[in-house]
This record gives structure tokens, C-alpha cells and sequence, in this order.
């Protein structure tokens, strides 16, 4: 037998007393001052006999109402407390039983229930949100098993063929440089990933401090010389000189490197990354353009979720995590980050941040 099942007939009894006491406190009163009344205006003295048939009636009177008030009131409670609570207790019971597909249907009654389908509403949406992320890290996981199965996969293929007899000085040099490049490829996505654990989960919090933005950019620039050169990419600039900003320069440092590295990786030899900084209003707008591959609306619509590749043939470049990391980084310190591209043509990330009076 449930808990509740027992509480039931004594809530029952309990409210039957407490009407019953009420209404026999003002029944009584209300008798005691009528009669009263009546024998101080007529003189009309009443029987004991007639005295015990209006108090039999009166008790009567008061049973039965006493009686009907609780049951308006095991009604009333049942219709606009207990249903919704048992409602609301099943779905939170499904949500930790792992049902995240679980609803609960609003309560239909007085207006007293409002409340309870205010608590309804906010449930179905923290179900459908808990829901959502679940599906998150169920991807999360998934992708990232087969993010390093890959990398794996090669080292052992690659160290296993090191190991044949008769093998050239040339073919051992081939197939060494290719674990090291796998080695480095796993190392820098498990770096990636607890950067972005950290930064999802806010372990990392900005270290804001004011700095020049433009001298900055000219750094992280500079750092990928080697890269642009090995591809002969035409670099152009148009920083604006002094532009200051307030912000943690070692968060927006990983923006700047991953938007250069996949703006130089995605761009074929011969071709085009450039980089702006102009002031809007108490606003740094920063733009990096390439003249790559470009990508479809459709890839836009994801390229900044955790492990999404719009461009397969560079897959073995990258892990998808960069610009995830970007996107989370540019929350954090308040800015915002879009793109705009066209396929064949080029791709262009903006980041604008705001700025400090120099």
C-alpha cells in the first residue's frame, strides 16, 4: 500500500473535523444569538422538547455540510494540487530513469493550476534542453572514438610496416614522418579537447586586461610566415594602427591562430588570405578572408560545432575542433563571430569585439 493511499482517509478525517468544529462554532453562535433575540423581542419562552429537536436538526445540518465541504475540498485538491504534483513527480522520476523524451501534459482546471502549468512549462523545456545535450554527448563520444581511432589506425598500420625486413632508408624515412605527423595530429586534438572541456565547463576563466588588438594580430600573422610562404599566398593587411581592447589575450590568441590556419589551409598555392582591423563605433571589427575552397550554406549553418568538417579533403589537416574552440572563446570574452562564404570563391570570418579609448 502506497504512502499515499494511507495519508488519504486521514487528511479526509482531518478536514471533516476541522469543517465540522468551524460550521458547529458558527451554527451555535448563530442559533444562541437567534433565539436570543427572539426571546427578548416576543417573550416566547421554548420548550425543552423543542430545544432538543433544533439541536438534533442543527447537528445534522452541520454533519451533512461538514460532509460535503470536505469532499469539495478532497475534490478541489485533487484536481488542482495532487494530479499535478503526481505528474510532474512521474516525468522527474522518467528524466532520471535516462528518459529525456519525456513530457508533461499541462493541467486543465481552475485558474489555481496556473501555477502548476508555469512548473509544467519550465519542466518541458529543461526535458527537451537535458535531451538535447544528451544527443551532444552521445556525438561527442562517438565522433571523438572515431577522431582517434583514425590517427591510430595509421601509427599502427605505418609502425607495422616498419618492422617488414628489406625495406628502404627512404621507405623507413616515409613511414616515420608519417607516425610522427599522426602522433602530432592525436596530440593536438586531446590538447584541443581539454582545452574546450575547460572552456565549455568555464575552468577557464578571461584574464582582461587592456592591450593594442593591432599588435597582436600582426604577431599571430607573422608566426605562420613559413606556412604562407611554403604555399606562395599573397598576404594583405589593413590594421588600423592603436586599436585597444580589454580582453585575455592568450583566449583570443587561439582565435586568431585557428582562424589563420584554416584561411592558409584552405587556400590553394597562388592564392589570397587577407586580414582587417577598423574601428566601428566603441566596436573592433576584425575580418580574415581567403580566397579557398569556400563553403556551402548548409556546412555554415554547423561550422561552428565540435568535430563538423565541411571539406573532407582536408580532413587529415584538422580535427574539427578549431573553430569550435573560436566560437566558445569569442562567447566568453563577449563578442561575436560570423562568416560569410561562397563556394569557389572564398570564405570570410568576422569577430567583433569591443573596444577600449586608448
Amino acid at each position: 500500500m502506497s504512502v499515499t493511499k494511507v495519508r488519504r482517509p486521514l487528511y479526509f478525517l482531518r478536514i471533516f473535523c476541522t469543517f465540522f468544529l468551524l460550521i458547529s462554532f458558527v451554527l451555535t453562535s448563530s442559533m444562541i444569538l437567534f433565539l436570543t433575540y427572539i426571546n427578548q423581542s416576543t417573550g416566547l419562552e421554548l420548550t425543552q422538547q423543542n430545544i432538543g429537536l433544533a439541536a438534533l436538526m442543527t447537528f445534522g445540518n452541520v454533519f451533512m455540510l461538514s460532509l460535503v465541504c470536505a469532499l469539495a475540498d478532497m475534490l478541489r485538491r485533487y484536481l488542482t494540487i495532487e494530479r499535478p504534483i503526481r505528474r510532474i513527480a512521474e516525468g522527474a522520476e522518467n528524466i532520471m530513469a535516462g528518459d529525456f523524451s519525456t513530457r508533461i501534459v499541462s493541467v486543465k482546471g481552475f485558474d489555481s493550476v496556473d501555477g502548476f502549468n508555469e512548473i509544467i512549462d519550465c519542466f518541458n523545456r529543461m526535458a527537451e534542453e537535458l535531451g538535447g545535450m544528451e544527443t551532444l554527448r552521445t556525438d561527442f563520444i562517438a565522433n571523438v572514438s572515431h577522431e582517434l581511432k583514425t590517427p591510430l589506425a595509421v601509427i599502427q598500420n605505418y609502425a607495422t610496416m616498419l618492422q617488414q625486413p628489406g625495406i628502404t632508408d627512404e621507405e623507413r624515412k616515409e613511414y616515420g614522418q608519417t607516425i610522427g605527423n599522426a602522433s602530432r595530429r592525436l596530440a593536438d586534438m586531446i590538447t584541443n579537447i581539454l582545452k574546450l572541456n575547460k572552456l565549455e565547463n568555464q575552468q577557464i576563466y578571461p584574464d582582461k586586461r587592456k592591450y593594442d588588438l593591432s599588435e597582436q594580430l600582426c604577431e599571430c600573422l607573422l608566426a605562420f610566415e613559413n606556412a604562407w610562404e611554403a604555399k606562395e599566398l599573397e598576404i594583405e593587411t589593413d590594421i588600423e594602427d592603436g586599436v585597444m581592447v580589454e580582453s585575455d589575450p592568450e583566449l583570443l590568441s587561439l582565435v586568431w591562430n585557428n582562424l589563420f590556419s584554416n584561411a592558409i589551409k584552405f587556400t590553394e598555392p597562388g592564392g589570397t588570405v587577407s586580414l582587417a582591423l577598423h574601428s566601428e563605433g566603441d566596436h573592433a571589427v576584425i575580418a580574415v578572408s581567403d580566397t579557398g575552397c569556400g563553403i556551402s550554406s548548409e556546412v555554415g549553418e554547423h561550422i561552428f560545432e565540435k568535430f563538423y568538417q565541411g571539406d573532407t579533403s582536408h580532413a587529415t589537416q584538422g580535427n574539427g575542433l578549431g573553430l569550435a574552440l573560436v566560437k566558445r572563446v569569442v562567447d566568453i570574452v563577449g563578442g561575436e563571430i560570423t562568416v560569410s562564404s561562397e563556394v569557389g570563391v572564398g570564405s570570410t570570418f568576422t569577430v567583433k569585439l569591443r573596444r577600449t579609448r586608448a
